[in-house]
């Protein structure tokens, strides 16, 4: 399994249920880089999505204890549900919150991490990977500069 991140200098990914900095090159990798795939997002993630609808062009999973249906989403109460969807689909990829990157992070080998270079104050974090043994960056994808911020879009690898 995959994952998809957004981390500030400080590798916060969010205050208040969303993204402190949203830059547009960042949004487009997301769509270019998730398109085709089943997507497990958390409640909180998903009330951060455009009209709180399913993104388009993926199959959409939600992994939540709190609600029992969301339309066009299929509803996991526990991440084990969400795994078993994930192995059975070709390509899953996790899409946050931190809770669920938290939970579903042990099954995932490969990380997509553009690191936005700004610093904004955040309440939720993701696992530095540079400064975990089990992780190394095998390559830098792009990098560039918007509205006065540089990012470096990331791939990961866990180790073998």
């Amino acid at each position: 399994m995959e994952l998809i991140v957004a981390v500030n200098d400080d590798w916060g990914i969010g205050r208040d249920g969303t993204q402190p900095i949203a830059l547009s090159a960042d949004r487009k990798f997301f769509r270019e880089t998730t398109r085709g795939c089943l997507v497990i997002a958390g409640r909180r993630t998903i009330e951060d999505f455009p009209g709180r609808k399913p993104l388009p062009g993926r199959v959409n999973v939600a992994l939540t204890r709190s609600v029992r249906e969301l339309p066009g989403f299929t509803v996991c109460d526990s991440p084990e549900a969400a795994l078993a969807l994930a192995q059975a689909a070709p390509r899953a990829m996790v899409i946050g919150g931190g809770s669920v990157y938290r939970q579903l992070l042990p099954w995932c080998d490969t990380a997509y991490v553009t690191k936005i270079h700004a610093c904004p104050e955040s309440d939720t974090f993701f696992l530095n990977l540079d400064e975990n043994a089990d992780w190394y960056l095998e390559k830098v994808l792009q990098s560039g500069e918007e509205q006065g911020i540089a990012y470096e879009m990331c791939l990961y690898r866990r180790k073998p």
